[in-house]
């Protein structure tokens, strides 16, 4: 387990399992990134949207790490695709850090939600 991931499991006690704690740093960030898109003409716009991208990255170089770990037990079709998934992630991070513009920032709320849906077994 990468040290990330034990950091979070730490900070979100040890009652939660691997999937439920996925899901709720997945929501957590999509929930960031939502706010920063409703809040965009706020003031302190960029120092949110600075923060939720940071957020959200870290979320998913974790999940880069653990994805190929050798003794990961996903299918490897699964770790690729979701490794995939995840490079296209960091390019639209890099395209909105380099471009900010609100409407880049559904798809990346859509992902993380989805996901997250799909980790705690629920309708996306």
């Amino acid at each position: 387990m990468s040290a990330g991931l034990s950091a979070y499991r730490r900070t979100m006690g040890s009652t939660l399992s691997g999937r439920e704690l996925e899901a709720s740093v997945l929501t957590k960030a999509a929930h960031l990134l939502k706010s920063c898109k409703e809040q965009w003409d706020g003031e302190g716009h960029f120092k949110r949207l600075d923060e939720a991208l940071v957020f959200n990255q870290r979320i998913w170089t974790i999940f880069q790490d653990e994805l190929i770990r050798e003794d990961n037990p996903l299918p490897a079709k699964l770790r690729g695709d979701i490794l995939n998934l995840s490079l296209f992630i960091d390019k639209r991070i890099v395209d909105i850090m380099r471009d900010p513009v609100p409407e880049k920032l559904d798809i990346l709320i859509k992902i993380n939600l989805n996901l997250a849906a799909g980790l705690r077994g629920s309708p996306g």
